[in-house]
């Protein structure tokens, strides 16, 4: 078999064992790794020969799932950070330093926000936030001649705006820089950015892919496509010698489908430490194995809900990616014919108060700070996940006053719908 299919990747893809070797990744727990002769592992230091020598930088357990993950998203090569957000960090830092500037969507998730709109901004890199729904000329308008990369959500959070990736990757393209896509809400069962013009790709494993509420970890993806030598002038950080690695250049010696990520690794893990833990990448390969089957239930679930309380006179809108009555439906059948997630955000009568009273009226959906997960659980992004942002910012996000944000498990639709319908008729 030369192509296998998602769901074998899912269950089957990183790891094969050898006879008599574990059926289960194994889970080496160990910060260090022995070698004969201090030679051997200069070699590992030079970036002359691989393996292992320290688990900040690299990890068996670890390197073993990110390659279930690059698999899964067509890439050429992948690693595991210790957050979605440093996925995020990392993605853009990588190749963006102080002067430089950057562009992206504006409806992406408030912690991304933050961290791009003033964490960044105080490292010295700058940032322009243009719409989702921008015009190829707007988004060309916004570059500049220091513009390193674009970025975007697949689907925003929780906004649950789909991107136009091609145009996206189109423009950025044409300006000779890289489009990095957060792919967290679809995942690579629902959506493969990859195959739409798309250079890299972020995960925060926390959500679909672990599944369970049980880990927080992140993931960074290269697909190997985009030319870094070819706009070296841009790129310095991987087309000239790196000193700090006896004058290596990433791009030369790892070529354009393992350059990316070997800077990533060797340079920004080794010095920022943002660690996926051994235990922590197990657990994501055990959500990974049934990501498949869970994704369609989620958006099954997500589907039923949103049809629901569209018709429920209550409710004063519902925001769905599945649904005909959803803004960006032509993206959707373009990018996630076969299903989007089980996110959906809508407002009920009653502005701010009414979400409160709705919330928490509710008994089986539980209020979280989380989404994506088995368990049925839901929030006000106004006052949690986006408190931090004025009500301007608010706005450029899509989220409204009154937005809740629901996160549809793997439990029966009818007992989701009894749950939401009780607590409609008692808030």
């Amino acid at each position: 078999m030369e192509k296998k299919g998602i769901g074998t990747v899912c269950v089957q893809g990183g790891y094969t064992p050898g006879n008599g070797e574990p059926r289960q990744i194994p889970i080496i727990q160990s910060t260090t790794f022995r070698y004969e002769t201090s030679e051997d592992m200069g070699k590992l230091f030079d970036l002359e020969a691989s393996g292992y020598f320290y688990s900040r930088l690299q990890n068996p357990t670890v390197d073993t799932v990110a390659a279930k993950i690059c698999a899964l998203e067509g890439g050429t090569a992948a690693m595991m950070t210790s957050s979605g957000m440093a996925a995020n960090f990392l993605a853009v830092f990588n190749i963006c330093t102080a002067g430089d500037h950057f562009i992206t969507s504006s409806a992406i998730y408030g912690g991304t926000f933050n961290l791009f709109n003033v964490t960044m901004r105080k490292m010295g890199i700058d940032v322009t936030f243009v719409s989702p729904e921008v015009s190829e000329e707007e988004l060309q308008a916004a570059f500049r001649p220091n513009t390193k990369l674009v970025f975007g959500e697949t689907i925003a959070n929780p906004a649950l705006i789909t991107l136009d990736i091609e145009k996206f990757a189109r423009v950025a393209h044409k300006n000779g820089v890289p489009l990095i896509i957060d792919n967290t809400f679809p995942t690579p069962v629902h959506c493969r950015p990859f195959e739409f013009g798309a250079d890299i790709v972020t995960h925060a494993t926390t959500k679909y892919m672990d599944g369970h509420g049980s880990s927080v970890g992140g993931a960074i993806i290269d697909s190997g496509n985009f030319n870094w030598m070819a706009h070296a002038d841009k790129f310095p950080g991987l087309c000239t010698p790196d000193e700090s690695y006896h004058g290596i250049t990433y791009a030369e010696k790892f070529g354009q489908g393992g350059a990316y990520i070997t800077k990533a690794t060797a340079q920004l893990m080794r010095d920022l430490g943002v660690t996926c833990a051994p235990m922590t990448a197990y657990y994501v390969n055990l959500g990974l194995e049934s990501l498949h089957v869970r994704m369609k239930r989620h958006a099954e679930n997500g589907m039923a809900v949103a049809t629901f309380l569209e018709n429920h006179p209550k409710v004063g809108w519902v925001n769905y990616p599945g649904l005909a009555s959803y803004k960006g439906k032509a993206l959707v059948d373009k990018y996630m014919p076969n299903g989007t997630c089980g996110v959906i955000s809508f407002g009920v009568k009653g502005g701010r108060e009414g979400a409160s009273r709705f919330m928490s009226t509710l008994k089986m959906i539980a209020i979280e700070t989380h989404v994506a997960d088995a368990r049925s659980c839901c929030l006000h992004p106004a006052t949690a996940t986006h408190r931090q942002l004025s009500d301007e910012e608010l706005v450029a996000c899509g989220v409204l006053p009154d937005m809740i944000r629901m996160s549809l498990g793997l439990e029966d639709a009818s007992d989701l719908i009894a749950d939401i319908s009780q607590a409609l008729e008692n808030a």
